[in-house]
């Protein structure tokens, strides 16, 4: 729904009024903004990132999934990936958001500590996902140090306003069922979401098949992890039988369009997936497979992309693709009663958009001018629980240059090193 000439009144960080713009003057405010031009809208949710990844941005591009990872993301994380790498990184990605619109994000990457210290820091609203895999990665030497030190994170941050802990096994061939098993157990004990890579390519499905005679996903839910809190990452390939068990276990899928069609891993069926009932939302997935952390170009993308996939020109419009930008983004991350859209008493996490352009006009639909005319240069103004990360385009909690003169030196000392 697009309300025209209202007003939206914020008190202790909430939404506490919605109003014709005539009636929201009569109440007294300590500071009146007027947006003429712009469209406010819910923060966009980034369901899907590696933030740090910003610093391999552009590093291995143009190959196929496997060999990118295995041959160079693999090789330069177990060289370069340390804390100072993850704080950097990890800023280059908070900023880039902000300025991009991005209200809440989903990281999944390692020193999720040192992540949870700079989303308090600087502001925004995060799920931050405890990354588990059976061998050896930067901050963990197996499943089990990894899992271990996910609680201790989860218990210190439970009370967190702005910032919740999910368990990430990386994907079905890279955990094994041992380890699946337990975070299932953690998980039904802390109410905590999983995330995780699945069905991201043919050739996975496949090896499974080969390997187990099972599908990835029929494995998942014979070992019990599918279920409400389950965010299922990519979902390029879906059958019928995957369909009935997203279905069946009320699973959200988060869709990652560009990321997909640059690795070439495949497409998700979006529109089938929304005609079953499931909850869509979208994310970036890392810079280092994209190469940006535009979700308003993404979701763009997503709404083309459905339309080719489902051969129809009324699949995923407009409406429906803001709302997987926002508020299904939110439903993933558990968070909806919270977030996601610009009801009185959720958090006034909000964008504010320029369409007063020329590239934007006429309007006759703000929210199709969106999505189809309007970039990330657009947004304005962008607010967070109330507090404001970015006025005017700048952003008031840190420091641009600074963020950029690091990724550089950072960038210098990879490139230094033969990594291609």
């Amino acid at each position: 729904m697009v309300l025209k000439g209202h007003g939206l009144g914020v008190r202790d960080g909430r939404i506490a009024l919605i109003a014709p713009r005539a009636v929201a003057l009569k109440y007294q405010a300590i500071e009146t903004r007027e947006l003429e031009g712009m469209l406010l809208a819910p923060g966009l949710i980034n369901a899907h990132g590696h933030a740090a990844m910003t610093l391999f941005r552009g590093l291995a591009d143009d190959l196929p999934l496997q060999r990118w990872l295995k041959d160079h993301i693999w090789p330069a994380e177990s060289r370069w990936v340390d804390e100072d790498f993850v704080r950097c990184g990890t800023e280059l990605a908070i900023a880039e958001q902000i300025k991009g619109g991005i209200s809440c994000f989903s990281d999944m990457y390692f020193y999720p500590s040192v992540v949870s210290e700079l989303v308090h820091k600087h502001g925004v609203r995060a799920q931050i996902t405890i990354p588990v895999l059976d061998f050896p990665v930067p901050d963990a030497r197996d499943a089990d140090e990894a899992l271990r030190k996910g609680v201790a994170l989860f218990d210190d941050l439970k009370h967190h306003p702005r910032i919740t802990i999910a368990f990430g096994p990386h994907a079905p061939y890279s955990v094994a069922d041992d380890k699946l098993e337990s975070i299932r157990v953690l998980v039904a004990e802390m109410d905590a979401g999983i995330h995780m890579h699945v069905h991201e390519t043919a050739h996975e499905v496949q090896e499974a098949l080969r390997k187990h005679g099972e599908r990835p996903l029929a494995r998942l839910a014979r070992l019990q992890l599918l279920g409400p809190r389950f965010q299922a990452v990519h979902m390029t390939q879906v059958d019928d039988d995957d369909l009935a068990l997203l279905t069946e276990h009320n699973c959200s899928v988060i869709h990652c369009p560009e990321s997909n069609l640059k690795l070439a891993s495949g497409f998700c069926p979006v529109e089938r997936l929304w005609e079953a009932g499931i909850n869509v939302a979208v994310g970036t997935d890392g810079a280092a497979s994209n190469n940006d952390l535009d979700l308003l170009g993404e979701t763009r993308t997503a709404a083309l992309l459905a339309k080719a996939v489902a051969g129809s020109a009324t699949a995923l419009d407009a409406h429906r693709a803001l709302r997987m930008a926002t508020l299904n983004g939110a439903r993933a991350l558990g968070i909806d009663e919270h977030t996601g859209s610009l009801e009185i008493g959720k958090f006034a996490d909000l964008v504010a958009l320029d369409l007063s352009g020329l590239a934007q006009q006429p309007v006759y639909d703000p929210v199709s001018q969106l999505i189809y005319s309007t970039s990330r240069d657009t947004v304005r103004h962008v607010w967070v629980g109330g507090k404001q990360l970015l006025e005017s385009g700048r952003l008031t909690r840190m420091d641009e240059q600074q963020v950029i003169a690091n990724a550089r030196q950072w960038g210098e000392r990879i490139s230094s090193t033969d990594q291609h």
